[in-house]
């Protein structure tokens, strides 16, 4: 979904959005979320930055993948028992 952004920036700035947007047949949203994309990941090369690593290793479990389905899967049922 798209959030809404209010920035103000330079007048300068602005047509040179316009322009790009002109130029390369698209929106203006297009151009900065480009733009940011580009500029991102400029800075995670510059910076050597791994993105699963600065995600604080939300993957890593102490369950393993077998646990966690058969512990959902009794939740599920258990539920579906209690509403008979």
């Amino acid at each position: 979904m798209d959030k809404i952004l209010s920035a103000r920036v330079d007048e300068s700035v602005l047509h040179r959005i316009t322009s790009l947007a002109r130029r390369l047949n698209t929106s203006k949203k297009k151009v900065i979320e480009n733009a940011i994309h580009m500029y991102a990941n400029k800075i995670d090369q510059q910076e050597n930055q791994d993105v699963f690593e600065l995600t604080n290793g939300v993957w890593h479990r102490k369950e393993s993948a077998r646990q966690i389905v058969d512990k959902t899967r009794k939740k599920f049922r258990d539920s579906m028992e209690r509403h008979k």
